[in-house]
């Protein structure tokens, strides 16, 4: 039934009429419980009260496979003027983009372009960007890019995924660029050409993957809600005697907020992955069908309106 369930889900994320409903909805039906609104200014209250309980945050707008330069150039202003607000309200956010909304699969010289005009503002005020991970037919293209812009900027970070099995090769060519990465398990819905399909496999690696990544000093973000993938990662750092201001743990807005809490009175540093945008729907799906307990926020959403 689970899996039933997550096919479903998945089926409907990529649904295009549905997504155009959703935007006339509005960030209704449980959205609002994973989402931080509809614009950046919508988020920032909820960005300062996260800042004052003591989490770092990173901010997602929403939007992905962008065919439009229309939409790209209006994306790319999105996000400078987003970094300005960052600035100006002091906030303690990076950014994450997705490379699709920018112009990936228009060309690579215009996605380098806007990432240019992106890094350059964000360094200005010392803001970190992360380049999120796609699908894996994009995969490579992202890193590329990556590879591209670390030669010349610091504040530039990227994602590696372990289902995919090219990830453990991936780290290594990373290496030489002291990178920034967030280590997650990986959402889409990949085939077994590319990706393991087993969950303790996928688990496996990404032990692998962290241990590898902390071991060769670099700073890690661990993306995982998986309580035995963060006993791990405490148990690591302690055997190698690891500095907590080496690593942080990153978790979605709106899920396990309780074991949030717990890791921040422990010390460790957490952050909180906070999307928005008009474009929930997709993403709001996605959530559903990653974990089935989540329909509950939905239908809360529908009868507190």
């Amino acid at each position: 039934m689970e899996a039933i369930s997550k096919r479903f889900f998945m089926f409907l994320s990529h649904n295009k009429a549905l997504d155009k409903m959703a935007k006339r909805w509005g960030s209704k039906f449980g959205a609002n419980n994973l989402v931080g609104g509809e614009t950046f200014l919508q988020a920032i209250p909820l960005i300062t009260q996260l800042n004052e309980e003591g989490f770092q945050v990173t901010v997602d707008h929403l939007g992905e496979f962008v065919d439009s330069t229309e939409v790209v150039r209006e994306n790319v202003q999105g996000c400078i003027q987003s970094i300005s607000a960052i600035a100006y309200h002091g906030l303690n956010t990076e950014i994450s983009v997705k490379l699709t909304s920018l112009g990936l699969d228009i060309s690579q010289d215009l996605v380098m372009e806007n990432m240019e005009l992106i890094l350059s503002k964000a360094n200005e005020s010392g803001i970190t960007v992360t380049l999120d991970m796609e699908d894996s037919s994009r995969c490579h293209a992202i890193l590329d890019v990556y590879k591209k812009l670390r030669q010349k900027y610091d504040n530039v970070g990227t994602v590696i995924q372990s289902y995919l099995y090219v990830s453990d090769k991936d780290v290594d060519d990373l290496n030489q660029f002291s990178p920034y990465l967030r280590l997650v398990k990986g959402a889409y819905n990949e085939s077994g050409k590319v990706a393991f399909q087993e969950k303790k496999k996928v688990d496996e690696n990404l032990k692998h993957l962290i241990k590898k990544q902390l071991l060769n000093g670099h700073y890690t973000a661990i993306a995982s809600h998986d309580e035995a993938i963060i006993d791990y990662t405490i148990g690591l750092v302690k055997e190698h005697n690891i500095p907590n201001d080496r690593f942080e743990f990153q978790m979605l807005y709106g899920m396990r907020n309780q074991l949030q809490s717990e890791l921040l009175k422990k010390g460790y540093t957490v952050r909180i992955y906070l999307p928005y945008g008009e474009d929930w729907f997709g993403y709001f799906m996605r959530r559903l069908a990653e974990r089935p307990a989540n329909i509950a926020f939905a239908l809360k959403g529908i009868f507190s309106k």
